[in-house]
Parts: C-alpha cells; structure tokens; sequence
C-alpha cells in the first residue's frame, strides 16, 4: 500500500515560485526532491503573489480542506511575512504584531485539523531596511513556532549571506531571483524537508 502524502504549500510570490524560469519555485524543487529520493506526494503550490498573512489567514483552511482529506498523511507548509513588511504610506502593510497573531491562528488550525504544519522564514531581497524589518519578524516566528512545537526553518540569515541568492535577486526585481536563486534556497531547505517528510516529530534542527 502506497502511503497517501499530501503537502500543501502556502504563502506568497516567493512559494509561487515567480521570476523562476523554470516555474517550480523552492516549493516545486522541494517536491522533486523527495520524490527523487524514493518519497511520492502530491503537492498543491497555493502561493499568491502580493498576498499577506491577514489575506491568507482568511483563505487557507478552506482551500486545504478541499486538498487534504481524512485517512492521508496531510502536511502544510508556510512562508509568509515579505509583503506583511512592505511599506505603504510609511507604514507596514501589516503591522508585526497582526503578523504574529495570523501565523499563531494559522497553525493552531493546521494543528486542530490533525495536520503536520513546517514554516519557512521570509526571504531577504535587496532593501537593507526592509531586510531589517523581516529579520525582527524571523524572530517572532521563531519564538512563536517555539512554544507551539512545530519546525521552523530559519533561512532569512543564510540566504542574505548567500552570494549566487543575493546577485540573482539583484539581477532581477530586487526581491525575486530566477532559477539559480531559487535552487540555493531549495538547497539549503531539503535536508531538513527530507527528514520532515520521515518523520515530522522528529526534532528539526534550526537554521542560523
């Protein structure tokens, strides 16, 4: 009997996987990964471009319900918080302490559902305020997904100290890379996806 494992991946453009000429995004490598590596699952990229997490917290449940039913191995994996901390009229579309407070709702609900939730921290771009603004919030996630048990891989720091991530968003719109980009970030998030996969009570070691 084939185990029935279902990932539904939820966030913004960079889950999407926009700017990726190969139009898989970290999210499509991720899923490629584990079924090269012997794991099938079928996977749903729900990633909206522009979208926050006051947006997604109002959408996600119902579109996941419809992908992951009872008796599978249901998964969800979240990224969200870049367009949280845009600015808009000198204020952040979101304000981090709304940001905290949909990420805490969103998993409960993953959680309350039976299903197994992972969080990947929001990525840096080339704004050195805003990267700021992302890496006060990396922390609130960290500690929120602390207390609450569940992974959370910290890959702001690594891939703003990543060279090939940082020249191909630079190459681009300044937030989104192309297909290099996205293979560092898939990179640096498979091990750890991997032994998500295998087991999700395992412990994961945190990302610096």
């Amino acid at each position: 009997m084939v185990l029935d494992l279902r990932v539904c991946f939820l966030g913004e453009s960079f889950v999407a996987g926009v700017g990726d000429q190969k139009g898989l995004g970290w999210a499509g490598r991720l899923a490629t990964r584990a079924i090269a590596a012997g794991q099938p699952l079928t996977f749903y990229n729900l990633g909206i471009r522009r979208e926050t997490s006051s947006e997604l917290r109002t959408r996600w449940e119902a579109e996941c319900k419809r992908r992951l039913p009872e008796g599978a191995d249901c998964r969800v994996v979240i990224s969200t918080g870049v367009n949280d901390s845009v600015l808009e009229r000198g204020m952040p579309r979101v304000d981090p302490v709304e940001s905290v407070a949909n990420m805490d709702a969103i998993l409960r609900r993953v959680q309350g559902n039976g299903w197994q939730p992972l969080v990947v921290a929001p990525p840096p771009n080339v704004d050195p305020a805003h990267n700021h603004r992302l890496e006060v919030l990396d922390e609130k996630f960290a500690q929120l997904c602390e207390g609450l048990g569940v992974p959370y891989l910290r890959a702001h720091q690594p891939l703003l100290e990543n060279k090939i991530w940082m020249q191909d968003v630079a190459a681009g719109d300044g937030y989104h890379p192309g297909a290099a980009g996205y293979d560092e970030f898939a990179a640096l998030l498979v091990p750890h996806w991997l032994l998500w996969l295998a087991d999700p009570g395992s412990g994961l070691p945190t990302l610096r």
